[in-house]
């Protein structure tokens, strides 16, 4: 018997439609370790995690708990045995206060009524003893996402789980947000907690993981220990290759502007916003989380309404009220947030690609569905998004599959300005590379890209210019040709 051992996965399979997408999987996890699961989108990372946590049953397998075989057949008993889960998806109730959250199905009270001064003093404990500065009382939809993300991460904290799961849990922090974070973690380690901890982003490993799994098309190809291996390594056996030219630009914008904001206002998370875009160019929007970069660029697609300010396509002032007016103009907009803003859940890859170019398949009461499918298909082999066909419901897909398809309806407007709001987000670093290839040849094409991005050496090496915002406001504009360091970008953000 292993005392140090939290968690055995033994020769874990499973199959959707036939299709295996587990094979043979064994994955382990230490008191107090950090064991990172890498992979591409749909490698299978998101399927064993819903295994362990009772979402899915695997077709074949054993699960041991601290050496005792277990089976775990739902979400109450996973979180029983001290398995909880923090999912890429948040699934927070929005019109609940942070505390109802924190402690819904646990509500204290006497049977009859609720003792909400009880939750919310529980609550602020809790997040005063993780350092995390957000008021107990305020309704989960009134805080932007990356604060969001943190109420999540403290709920799963508090059930005092032995055995925590984070998938992609800083996707939507700041740098300042994902040090907080840290410490959560280095707290739950030396309580002997164990973390399975699901990211893309490499540089986090080095930082807070001890082990790595490696997962390709559903087969384990290996475990290192994070100080014995290199990042070159672990992208060879996540992908099956070497990535060359991963940031890939070949081609200079013209000079014509298509594009002038000025001085735009909204009133509120947006003060004064000037910039322009050339055709064929890509600008990025640096920033820390509450800048106003999505709020300046939701003004500018329409969504919300501007206060003050003027913006300018093709030398002619324009007013965009809402989307049907930005959709005129060859405008797209890919939003942040997929899950509340983009994605049709419930309805299949077809529907999402195909929403917004019905009129090129339908006519009156007849649909072409040749044309429909012939569209779908373009954009699934376009994007290289993994799915068993173009009927598959977008829920079914991993994260970073839904937002290939979230891409590609736009990209099935044909945008002359296409805005992509953090659009590799929990996307693995094999299909961030597939979408800077395509992000390079549409502005070959002489698409102009606008991009906000969180990762400051995509946004530095994937932009021709790069505007640095603040509350609410533009603080520079650095020509990528400058050299320019991420400590710039920082101290234009921050100060």
């Amino acid at each position: 018997m292993n005392k140090e051992c939290l968690l055995r996965m033994c020769n874990i399979n499973k199959s959707f439609s036939g299709i295996k997408v587990l094979s043979d999987i064994d994955f382990s996890l230490k008191k107090g370790e950090v064991h990172a699961l890498l992979g591409e989108n749909g490698a299978g990372k998101s399927t064993l995690i819903k295994i362990l946590g009772g979402i899915y049953k695997a077709d074949g397998g054993d699960i041991y708990v601290e050496d005792k075989k277990v089976h775990i057949n739902s979400v109450v008993e996973a979180k029983k045995m001290g398995i909880s889960i923090i999912h890429q998806e948040l699934v927070l109730v929005p019109y609940m206060t942070v505390a109802e959250n924190i402690f819904l199905g646990r509500e204290m009270g006497n049977g009859v009524w609720i003792d909400r001064e009880k939750i919310e003093d529980e609550a602020r404990k809790i997040l005063e003893k993780y350092k995390v500065d957000i008021n107990p009382s305020i309704k989960v939809k009134d805080l932007p996402i990356a604060k969001q993300q943190l109420v999540e991460i403290v709920k799963a904290v508090s059930y005092n789980a032995k055995i925590i799961v984070m998938d992609e849990p800083t996707s939507s922090l700041s740098d300042k947000e994902v040090l907080y974070l840290f410490e959560i973690i280095r707290t739950l380690k030396s309580y002997g907690v164990g973390i399975i901890y699901i990211s893309h982003k490499m540089d986090e490993l080095d930082a807070i993981c001890d082990r790595v799994t490696v997962l390709r098309d559903g087969n384990d190809v290996g475990v290192f220990n994070v100080k014995d291996t290199t990042r070159d390594e672990l992208i060879s056996s996540m992908v099956g290759r070497t990535l060359d030219n991963y940031y890939h630009r070949d081609y200079v914008a013209t000079d014509e502007v298509i594009l002038s904001c000025e001085h735009l206002c909204d009133g509120n998370m947006v003060r004064d916003v000037s910039f322009q875009l050339r055709k064929g160019e890509i600008i990025g929007f640096a920033g820390l989380v509450g800048a106003g970069r999505s709020e300046t660029m939701k003004c500018l697609f329409g969504l919300s309404p501007l206060k003050s300010g003027k913006i300018i396509i093709k030398d002619r002032e324009v007013k965009l009220n809402n989307p049907v007016d930005a959709l005129k103009y060859k405008m797209a907009l890919v939003p942040e947030d997929r899950k509340l803003e983009g994605i049709y859940r419930l309805m299949d890859i077809s529907f999402n690609t195909t929403i917004e170019v019905l009129k090129d398949f339908i006519r009156a009461i007849f649909v072409d569905y040749k044309k429909e499918k012939d569209i779908t298909d373009k954009y699934i082999n376009l994007m290289k998004t993994k799915t068993p066909s173009e009927r598959e419901l977008i829920g079914n897909l991993s994260g970073g599959n839904q937002q290939k398809v979230m891409i590609a309806r736009w990209l099935a407007t044909k945008p002359q300005i296409l805005i992509l709001d953090e659009p590799t987000r929990g996307i693995d670093v094999g299909a961030k590379s597939e979408i800077y290839n395509i992000m390079n040849q549409l502005v070959k094409d002489g698409v102009s890209i606008i991009m906000i991005s969180s990762e400051l050496p995509e946004i530095i090496n994937m932009s021709d210019r790069l505007y640095v915002m603040r509350e609410g406001k533009v603080t520079a504009c650095f020509n990528s040709k400058e050299h320019i360091t991420q400590e710039e970008i920082m101290d234009c953000a921050a100060k």
